[in-house]
């Protein structure tokens, strides 16, 4: 795979080049031996961190919530906050334990349609703490549950003796047990299941900045939760036609604005994002701000609206950037600059020549996610062969590094590529399919590589204040980070 950041249109953040990252294998979960099979439910579709990343989440296809927790903070005595604040400096890196894990989603019947809804968790999203209690969002094809996790059950306190009444004084030798184990209880219950709101495929849940409220998309529509309120939301976004024919684009992704509360951003298959202020009206059908990239004179074709359709926004920590990853690319926006990205890193250029392959095995329609570091310095997003992408976009940096999912990061893997299952296709591929041949199926890159369709890293976060990358390939998670470390987890299963 090509290493070079090709298309640095310019730079992203100032300050000045920021020194390329060195990743390294550290710590792997439930490992599997070569050759072992992959069960379908236990393939990863979701990761998450909390705000303090000291919790990292995961979903799969079997509806199931695996919580890890990070533990040497708390080998070194106290919060990671309160070591912060006492300049302490942590010679180790972060390590992770598996913690618990809870069925959130089970397949259900859309009785409107007649159809059996998958149980796959599609996203999750951290909310705010409350009462020494860890809530989380989930969400599947058509409904969402919030989740909690508290740390002791039936309300128990830890480490407070029980003591007898001060007035009974006919057995002075009598002594109540104390309670002095240091184990937490950890139960985790559905709080609320948010229902009925969508007729189509929910892609996006985000939680909004106030706390209060968060927003769930599908195809056609955005609509907004009060967390306290199940059975009732808001339609703020709708673009569904009034005639399905005449439908030319859906909506792919959507997230809150991370510090205003009355702004969001969604993407649509057009490769359009929209920025929408909730003050203009109740339904915002129109939009503040429209980010589009302009098409060279000429250059259109049958895969041009395929592979301009993006699968994935996110902010900065900042709020001032919007990253969003389309099949071929990474590009990074100004929010205040709606002309064009001011940052474009190539990710499968070496695949155009092979779109019409790409087209026909359905890869072209697979939906990559992407990742910003905290300090805005870096992005990254999967491709092929589980192989991930980090580049640098400081003012004047060339970072672009090629790492591989797996013990050995940075080893190139030549392998014969494989034909992977049909899955869902999207809204282009649905009005015309194309079937051209002679196709070369090679799957190999200018030098010669091979690329493994079948094994697709889709998922993955970046830690919120480290240099710590969170991702799943298939049945595979693996967290990642600069000098120490890489942390590899093989098919989640407990």
């Amino acid at each position: 795979m090509n290493c070079c950041g090709e298309g640095l249109a310019a730079p992203a953040t100032s300050g000045g080049a920021v020194s390329p990252l060195e990743w390294k294998f550290s710590q792997v979960f439930g490992e599997r031996t070569a050759g072992e099979e992959v069960r379908e439910v236990d393939i990863i579709s979701a990761i998450e961190f909390d705000g303090t990343g000291d919790h990292l989440a995961t979903g799969d296809r079997g509806g199931r919530v695996v919580l890890f927790e990070r533990t040497d903070i708390k080998d070194h005595g106290g919060h990671r906050r309160d070591l912060e604040r006492m300049d302490y400096s942590n010679s180790g890196h972060p390590e992770f334990r598996y913690k618990t894990e809870f069925q959130s989603h089970v397949p259900k019947l859309d009785y409107y349609k007649n159809l059996e809804i998958e149980e796959t968790i599609n996203k999750i999203r951290w909310c705010q703490t409350a009462n020494g209690a860890l809530f989380l969002l989930s969400t599947i094809a058509s409904s969402m549950s919030a989740s909690s996790k508290p740390y002791l059950a039936n309300g128990a306190c830890k480490d407070r003796p029980v003591s007898s009444p001060s007035n009974d004084t006919s057995f002075p030798s009598l002594h109540l047990p104390v309670v002095t184990s240091q184990e937490t209880s950890l139960v985790a219950r559905c709080r609320r299941l948010y229902d009925n709101a969508h007729d189509y495929h929910i892609n996006s849940i985000s939680n909004n900045s106030g706390g209060e409220t968060f927003l769930s998309a599908d195809d056609l529509r955005i609509n907004l939760w009060n967390l306290e309120i199940s059975n009732q939301s808001f339609n703020i976004v709708d673009v569904k036609p009034a005639n399905m024919e005449d439908l030319t684009e859906v909506i792919t992704s959507a997230e809150f604005h991370p510090t205003h509360c009355n702004m969001l951003v969604y993407s649509s298959s057009k490769g359009l994002i929209r920025l929408v202020d909730l003050r203009q009206s109740a339904l915002c059908d129109t939009h503040s701000k429209l980010f589009e990239e302009q098409q060279a004179p000429g250059s259109r074709s049958f895969f041009t609206e395929i592979i301009a359709a993006i699968s994935d926004i996110k902010f900065a920590k900042n709020g001032r950037h919007i990253l969003s990853r389309d099949y071929m690319t990474l590009k990074l926006w100004d929010i205040n600059m709606d002309s064009g990205p001011v940052a474009t890193f190539q990710v499968h250029e070496h695949l155009r020549p092979k779109l019409i392959d790409l087209y026909e095995n359905d890869s072209i329609f697979d939906k990559f996610e992407c990742c910003l570091s905290g300090d805005g310095h870096r992005v990254a997003t999967g491709s092929y062969s589980n192989l991930f992408r980090v580049f640098g976009c400081s003012e004047g940096s060339t970072e672009a590094t090629t790492l591989e999912a797996s013990k050995t990061p940075l080893r190139r893997r030549v392998q014969t590529p494989g034909r992977p299952s049909r899955s869902l296709g999207n809204l282009r591929r649905v009005r015309r399919r194309c079937n051209i041949k002679g196709a070369d199926n090679s799957g190999a890159d200018a030098n010669g590589n091979y690329f493994d369709f079948t094994k697709k890293l889709l998922h993955l976060a970046w830690h919120p204040s480290e240099d710590l990358i969170a991702c799943a390939a298939s049945s595979s998670l693996y967290m990642q980070t600069d000098h120490l470390y890489i942390v590899a987890a093989k098919t989640m299963e407990f």
